[in-house]
């Protein structure tokens, strides 16, 4: 595979654009006890510049992921008596909404269950040409879906941690030397078509032909809400124009940044996944210097 060493630059922005220039992001996720997930995903998207961002729960969590995230529009979708979202009639509300965005998100505080894999799947077929990025839940529902890299078409970008991986290759132990790394990611994505983050310390990007060791972040990123962060900023990001790879590239230089800005103002012991959205403008700013 081909090493990429150099990040792609952010796209410029014309002095008469607006906000549907930027792109609609929709984020699909949260259940009961699991509001923060979609929100902080929701929030990044508009740290990373995403024109508008709809963020799509079970409708018992709508008022407080429309309180946490003020800026993104919320979508109530109907629930299973457990808190998730429905697969029948929740799922239909998704496939409607999905013909309003640019890109679609799903996975964050989504919840486990048998439900779950049928609506990424079922999400996964309605976005059709639309990025969509596959993230926390919405992966280990694909790993326990049947044949479920049948369901990856389009500009698909994954982004698992080490043991949502090895669920994904089925069991498979991941090495933990970089090399290592590059092959397995290197693996699924020529194995999916789409683009894989391997998430960790030194977070591999491939698309089955590239790849690129992201140098940025530190321990500090190692606590809960961190992934869901990074999901907002690659579909941000996507919704942009960028292609599926320079988005991932992008997306895990900036957030590791941001923990390091994080890191050095806060410590690397109390730095929290909130911290890293405060930190997206000043990592983003870095891009230019």
């Amino acid at each position: 595979m081909k090493v990429v060493r150099s990040t792609p630059k952010m796209p410029k922005r014309r002095r008469e654009g607006h906000k549907g220039d930027y792109g609609r992001v929709l984020i699909v996720g949260g259940s009961a006890g699991m509001s923060g997930a979609p929100a902080m995903s929701g929030l990044a998207a508009l740290r990373s510049g995403a024109g508008l961002v709809q963020i799509a729960c079970p409708a018992r969590i709508q008022p407080i992921v429309a309180g946490l995230a003020p800026c993104a529009t919320t979508i109530g979708l109907a629930e299973t008596a457990g808190g998730q979202v429905s697969s029948t009639k929740g799922l239909g509300q998704l496939r409607r909404a999905i013909g309003s965005q640019d890109v679609v998100a799903i996975g964050p505080g989504l919840g486990r269950g048998a439900d779950v894999g049928k609506i990424v799947v079922g999400v996964l077929k309605a976005a059709q040409a639309r990025p969509v990025v596959v993230d926390a839940d919405g992966l280990n529902a694909l790993a326990a879906t049947r044949r479920w890299w049948e369901a990856v078409g389009g500009p698909v970008v994954l982004t698992p941690h080490p043991g949502e991986m090895e669920r994904l290759l089925k069991g498979a132990k991941l090495g933990v030397r970089s090399e290592d790394r590059e092959k397995s990611a290197g693996a699924l994505a020529e194995r999916t078509g789409a683009v894989v983050v391997l998430k960790g310390a030194g977070t591999v990007v491939s698309d089955g032909r590239r790849v690129y060791v992201n140098r940025t972040g530190n321990p500090g990123m190692a606590t809960g809400g961190s992934g869901d962060v990074l999901t907002g900023v690659i579909a941000g990001l996507l919704g942009q124009g960028l292609a599926p790879f320079d988005a991932a590239c992008l997306g895990v230089f900036v957030h590791g940044e941001a923990g390091d800005l994080g890191a050095r103002r806060l410590g690397a012991v109390s730095l929290m996944a909130t911290d890293l959205i405060d930190e997206l403008p000043a990592a983003f700013q870095s891009l230019g210097k």
